[in-house]
């Protein structure tokens, strides 16, 4: 925590500030500081810049998710560039974080401008935090724009399995994911509260009673290719059997595959991204 990181100042509190802005509770704005701008979000990616830039991107640099908040300060005048970054630079080393990349000038982006960019990370037992800052000299202030990503778990069940939409899916791309069939880790008995979605699988296919489909298991890429295609498989058998054993589907109208980690849709890096790719699609034949 940095909670003695540069105490605020009536300056800083004055009613020019956006609506609804504050400072960060982890890292506190440099004394007498203006909030310029201001922004939440509570699930979002950002892209962290870990090495020298070409002028468009750096490289490399590395994406995660999580809630981002991202603050635009501009310092009290007649501040050095140099004055500002290290304070912030040492007050992030007394609460804990660890630099992973620092520039200064052109390797930072934009020729002849004098910037320094600094990226760290906070290790916590709740959720790492990284945060990113770009210091530019601008006249007689500093700009501070300040990215803190703390990394946490999507909001799950916001999106529910549904037989229109999955019609709807399939009518356009000829397949459709279905995230709310559920199992134990490395194991393919379909869990009870696989239930909701299982009934609106097979409403699809009451609905549509020429509709044959193949039933193909996703993994994500933790754990042995071969076991994992393995795994895959057998899940989509399972809910191959649970549609026919219990909710009467003609098991001639289905048919079960498995892909394991082979066609991700998101990146295996994250668990929010592995999360995504351990899925069950529903293919029209």
């Amino acid at each position: 925590m940095l909670n003695s990181l540069l105490l605020l100042s009536a300056f800083a509190l004055n009613a020019q500030e956006p609506a609804g802005s504050k400072d960060h509770p982890l890292i506190r704005r440099y004394e007498g500081s203006q909030i310029k701008r201001y922004s939440m979000r509570e699930f979002d990616e950002y892209t962290l810049p870990l090495g020298k830039t070409d002028g468009t991107r750096h490289n490399p640099s590395r994406v995660v998710e999580g809630r981002v908040v991202r603050i635009e300060y501009v310092s009290p005048p007649d501040r050095s560039l140099v004055e500002v970054s290290r304070n912030y630079e040492a007050a992030l080393a007394k609460g804990g974080f660890q630099t992973l990349f620092r520039c200064r000038g052109d390797e930072c982006g934009r020729v002849g401008s004098d910037r320094v960019l600094v990226t760290a990370k906070l290790s916590r037992p709740e959720g790492d935090v990284y945060a990113t800052f770009l210091f530019v000299y601008a006249g007689k202030s500093v700009y501070i724009g300040q990215d803190i990503v703390e990394i946490k778990p999507m909001q799950s069940g916001m999106v529910k399995v549904d037989a229109s939409a999955l019609a709807g899916d399939i009518a356009r791309t000829g397949h459709s994911a279905v995230y709310g069939i559920y199992f134990d880790t490395a194991k393919w008995d379909v869990k009870s509260e696989s239930a909701a979605a299982l009934k609106e699988i097979a409403t699809l296919l009451a609905r549509n009673t020429q509709m044959k489909i193949l039933v193909v298991g996703h993994t994500d890429s933790v754990g042995a290719m071969e076991a994992n295609r393995v795994l895959s498989r057998k899940r989509a058998e399972a809910v191959v059997w649970e549609l026919s054993g219990v909710y009467g589907v003609a098991p001639a109208r289905l048919a079960a595959d498995g892909a394991g980690a082979s066609c991700p849709v998101a990146s295996n890096r994250t668990e929010d991204g592995r999360a995504l790719n351990r899925r069950v699609e529903l293919v029209e034949q």
